[in-house]
């Protein structure tokens, strides 16, 4: 069973490694370094905590990205162990230098879509849609650049959203309690 899901990673590397060129390269490379230690999510709640309205959204935004990286880089990628498919090509097909890090689930993917998921439930479409377009490419960056397969990203995907709507509900019953001024 898992040799089928390798198969068909491999497969989607090896088609998308089929519309690589120098301008789409920069491209990913920077959406992937956009994602790298969550850095424009960051900014992105990090300025939303600074703006009156946007302080709830933003502080559950902190919340989930520090929760998914809790269950996606602390706990799963030390259960199941992948190696990245970069570990498997030579050093001249790199696009960057590969991570140190186990592949399962994707980080970069997890983290963002946490942050997606509470801005779906508690943003406007406005604030929405470019996280969730940014939060697709970050992703898609990652299978492009041939550091994580498929299945890791849409795990990632899958993890990340589940992160983002329980970073929901715990920020909705603790934050009255711990945070009065934001109610």
């Amino acid at each position: 069973m898992l040799e089928k899901f390798q198969n068909f990673d491999n497969k989607i590397i090896r088609s998308i490694v089929k519309i690589h060129k120098p301008s789409l390269n920069i491209i990913m490379i920077l959406a992937s370094k956009a994602g790298t230690f969550g850095t424009v999510w960051w900014v992105i709640s990090l300025l939303f905590t600074a703006h009156s309205k946007l302080r709830a959204l933003g502080l559950n935004m902190i919340l989930a990205m520090c929760f998914s990286f809790l269950m996606g880089e602390i706990i799963l990628k030390h259960i199941v162990r992948r190696v990245r498919p970069c570990h498997n090509l030579d050093e001249e097909d790199w696009l960057v230098s590969p991570p140190r890090f186990y592949s399962f689930p994707s980080g970069h993917t997890t983290v963002s879509f946490a942050v997606a998921g509470v801005v779906l439930l508690k943003g406007t479409p406005e604030i929405f849609l470019p996280i969730l377009l940014l939060t697709v490419l970050i992703g898609f960056s990652r299978i492009y650049l041939r550091v994580h397969y498929f299945s890791d990203v849409f795990v990632g995907m899958l993890l990340g959203f589940v992160c983002g709507i329980s970073s929901v509900l715990i920020f909705d019953y603790a934050a009255p309690i711990l945070l009065p001024s934001l109610s």
